[in-house]
């Protein structure tokens, strides 16, 4: 029974990290992707209707990524980028986006 509990614990927590999110990758995978459109740290739109990133939700970056992956949001060229994202790509950009200091202001 105790063994049972300590692989099931294990489990978990292989799953845990499997999700995990890890802004120093995709810091990376920003500069490779993303910083043409939205500049280096996201506070910029170098390109026309390209969003601010930088100081966003981490779970709305990442929904956005997944919507424009799956086709639920339309957009041409996000929905191509999003195409060649993996999971842990969306999840780790979103980490990156989310930590940076932004011009976005919450309105009360």
């Amino acid at each position: 029974m105790m063994m049972r509990i300590g692989v099931t614990v294990l489990a978990l927590g292989l799953a845990a990290h499997a999700h995990a999110w890890d802004a120093d990758k995709g810091a990376e995978k920003a500069k490779q992707v993303c910083a043409a459109c939205h500049g280096e740290t996201g506070t910029e739109a170098k390109v026309p209707g390209a969003a601010i990133l930088a100081g966003q939700y981490r779970d709305y970056l990442y929904h956005s990524l997944l919507d424009y992956k799956t086709g639920k949001r339309k957009n041409a060229i996000m929905s191509g980028q999003a195409q060649a994202l993996s999971d842990a790509d969306m999840r780790n950009l979103a980490a990156y986006y989310a930590r940076q200091s932004g011009p976005l202001k919450v309105v009360r």
